[in-house]
């Protein structure tokens, strides 16, 4: 890509002014930085612009002066990428195309059971507005204040209820895209059902904006549930969680919604930093798991599920403990416990994070057997795992041990990629499985994808994007 000439630079920065504002045209570094810099702090590329248009008209409007001027676009939502996907590159060629300003509602259908809203509309207000009509909108993840629906879709997030409700790609019924060339799709159907020829909804979703840009989406929404509980279980090993996982499913059917597991070092981190939260257990356990429900029925019948759960569980002994929440403030006491575990790793220090999925029944063979090589590798490394066991997402991070510096630690991090990642392909997992590829794992699918996938996903990007405008540099 070259760069722009000084004066052709000019030329296309005024056109931009005019077509969305010109105070939402920010080329001042400092002004840019908040933008430019990944949610970790760990990188910050550089950026011609940042642009923050208002509608999916100047969205389009500005996509066609990029093709024009070749200009390269980064969109970004709520800039929460974990895996450098919403920020540019240090070359400083491209622009920004913050959606932020893209964030209305644009309508609840409670019969229909959807919501429409433009991608910049926050993830905790699509939230809000579909139970202020009475209904449910169930995608829920840690960054939620933050995020926006267009990066959930861009990465097909997933969060704590897809064991219940599916991840973000089965929460949307249609989507809005500028294309690479500029033109506006309008499918923003609310049909369960529509076989009309290829399915381009799901093109876009997990793209990460490589090729067009998510500027609304009509989502599902749900019955607002009679009652929600949560219990938390203390176990030996991974492998019980997963049995009484098995179990779970029997005795709970649908109302399962969630079914999280935290090592213990997890809630040692939490409690280390949060001093103010409590173990909810007595005594210490290696594994834990948060289960929750969601009935439609009543309080008494979600509780006493859980009871009968918690009961066959010891019967089993499958658990060591397990305490059933009591009140709305309890069960939000021990969901802090799981939400705050990312932030007491920053607190700690850097890490070596790992997103992968794997099939559910291989997650506690995978968890043994990859602790152990990590140890041999680096001995005293910490572990901090947890994450979505229903679904086979698991949080796999690695803290350095006690008496070494993370910075040196992290020094270490491609081969200890290469450990987790070789036993996620061993035992046929993902390497991504909410967070999406981004710049940071663009090199590592290569290991791991074959010849024939790698040449259909180009294939698809040179036909969408034959310029290769749209997010250069991330996936592909």
């Amino acid at each position: 890509m070259n760069t722009l000439q000084s004066s052709s630079s000019e030329t296309f920065l005024n056109a931009c002014r005019s077509a969305v504002g010109a105070q939402f045209v920010f080329t001042d570094p400092d002004d840019m930085l908040a933008y430019t810099t990944d949610w970790r702090g760990r990188f910050t590329g550089a950026a011609l612009a940042v642009i923050k248009p208002g509608l999916s008209e100047e969205v389009a409007e500005i996509v066609r002066l990029c093709c024009t001027y070749q200009v390269p676009i980064v969109p970004q939502g709520g800039n929460t990428s974990l895996v450098l996907g919403s920020v540019p590159d240090g070359t400083g060629n491209a622009i920004v195309l913050s959606l932020v300003r893209l964030n209305r509602v644009r309508e609840v259908d409670a019969l229909n059971n959807t919501i429409t809203v433009d991608a910049g509309c926050i993830l905790q207000n699509v939230q809000e507005a579909a139970a202020a009509a009475g209904r449910l909108f169930p995608l829920s993840l840690a960054a939620e204040g933050s995020c926006t629906i267009g990066g959930n879709l861009a990465t097909n997030a997933g969060g704590t209820a897809v064991l219940r409700y599916g991840n973000s790609r089965e929460l949307c019924l249609g989507l809005e895209v500028v294309t690479a060339q500029g033109a506006i799709w309008n499918g923003l159907r609310g049909l369960r059902k529509d076989n009309t020829g290829y399915d381009l909804r799901d093109v876009y979703i997990g793209a990460e904006g490589t090729l067009g840009i998510i500027t609304g989406a009509v989502m599902k929404l749900y019955a607002q549930p009679a009652a929600e509980l949560t219990a938390l279980a203390a176990m030996q090993s991974p492998q019980q969680a997963l049995q009484l996982l098995a179990l779970a499913q029997q005795h709970c059917g649908a109302t399962l919604t969630g079914f999280e597991l935290m090592s213990d070092f997890c809630i040692e981190l939490v409690q280390k930093h949060f001093p103010q939260m409590r173990r909810p257990l007595a005594a210490p356990s290696p594994n834990y798991a948060l289960i929750q429900l969601s009935d439609n029925e009543s309080t008494k019948h979600a509780n006493d599920l859980l009871e009968q759960l918690v009961a066959a569980a010891m019967e089993a002994e499958l658990i060591d403990d397990a305490i059933v929440a009591t009140s709305i403030a309890q069960s939000r006491s021990i969901w802090a416990l799981r939400e705050h575990i990312s932030l007491a790793q920053a607190a700690e220090g850097k890490n070596i994070k790992h997103d992968v999925s794997l099939p559910i029944s291989a997650i506690g063979d995978f968890i043994t057997t990859t602790d152990a090589l990590l140890q041999a590798h680096s001995p005293g490394c910490r572990m901090v795992t947890f994450g979505h066991l229903g679904d086979g997402n698991l949080h796999y991070n690695v803290s350095p041990p006690e008496d070494m510096i993370d910075i040196a630690f992290i020094a270490r991090q491609d081969a200890i990629n290469q450990i987790v990642h070789d036993r996620v392909h061993a035992f046929n997992g993902s390497i991504s499985a909410e967070h999406g590829v981004g710049m940071l794992k663009r090199d590592e699918i290569l290991r791991y994808k074959s010849d024939v996938e790698m040449a259909l996903m180009r294939t698809i990007k040179q036909a969408l994007d034959p310029l290769n405008l749209m997010n250069p540099g991330k996936i592909l």
